[in-house]
């Protein structure tokens, strides 16, 4: 007797054939290594290909495939994503941040370049993500939901509850006493911020119903911060050639994460607990959101 088991969903198929959407998108849209000024543009390209897994704009196009989306207008949001998340890498890396030598297992924009020229591909990346965000054709000849999507992104990234936000208070509390307030604010803004706007920028594009928004925002909200609760395990418990990058280095330096406050294996129960609740606010979905839900469970067992 036969049963039909439901197929498992391949996620590291999904996301290398993602990934190879994106890449070649990302090689159309930056300028070529060649076009002067040469150096610029090397660094801009020598820190977008360095590797990754391009998460973000993997769920910027989970999203709009749940939500039947145009996978062309898709496609620029996902680039201009990956271009932020690059941006914010090169100029978290620097002496003045984080000072890392090394990101995705090779040397960092500044070390490579110098910081001069790393700050400027950093700056171009950002810049060049919102060309690109501006130039995704609108629907008739309303500009509207382009404009609301530019928007929303300018909030993740921005210093209220945005990335840059969450990495000013990330360097004021090193090395010092923090609250469980500043910590939540630190991972809620510097890192979940951008990775909820892919999500909500994806259904935004695609003219998703109020509620649908809602409830995709609620599951953005939780893997952005399940996301760093498990890279701070990750810089507790993985090594060096496993992250890429140094390993061990929040504790070093003092730093607000999970770990240092509620311990290790609370930290576990944590990113756990919130993956699961991420995955149960896509129900409304059905089907449709079996990749959203596999990048949520990806998230709690990714290495590097």
């Amino acid at each position: 007797m036969h049963t039909n088991q439901p197929t498992p969903f391949r996620i590291e198929q999904y996301m290398r054939q993602q990934k190879e959407i994106v890449d070649a998108r990302l090689d159309e849209l930056l300028p070529r290594a060649d076009a002067y000024p040469e150096i610029v543009h090397e660094a801009m390209r020598y820190s977008v290909f360095a590797g990754g897994k391009r998460l973000r704009p993997i769920l910027a196009l989970a999203t709009g495939e749940a939500l039947g989306g145009d996978l062309r207008r898709l496609s620029l949001l996902a680039c201009a994503l990956e271009m932020i998340h690059t941006y914010s890498l090169i100029h978290d890396d620097l002496p003045a941040m984080d000072n890392d030598d090394y990101r995705r297992g090779q040397l960092t924009a500044h070390k490579k370049y110098g910081e001069a020229i790393a700050i400027l591909a950093g700056d171009a990346l950002l810049t060049l993500a919102f060309q690109v965000l501006a130039e995704i054709p609108s629907p008739g000849q309303s500009a509207e939901i382009t404009l609301r999507v530019i928007c929303r992104i300018a909030e993740a990234i921005g210093t209220s509850c945005g990335m840059v936000g969450g990495q000013v208070v990330d360097l004021i509390t090193q090395g010092k006493q923090f609250t469980a307030d500043e910590l939540n604010y630190i991972h809620s803004a510097k890192t979940g911020a951008l990775i909820r706007a892919s999500v909500d920028s994806a259904a935004l594009l695609c003219e998703a119903e109020t509620e649908v928004r809602a409830g995709l925002g609620r599951f953005g909200t939780r893997i952005g911060l399940a996301f760093q609760v498990v890279d701070d395990i990750l810089d507790e418990d993985a090594s060096s050639s496993e992250l890429g990058k140094t390993a061990g280095k929040d504790r070093a330096e003092g730093k607000a994460t999970y770990p240092a406050m509620y311990g290790l294996e609370e930290s576990k129960s944590v990113a756990a607990r919130l993956v699961a609740e991420a995955v149960q606010e896509l129900n409304f979905l059905g089907e449709r959101a079996d990749a959203l839900k596999a990048l949520a469970q990806f998230i709690s067992i990714r290495r590097v």
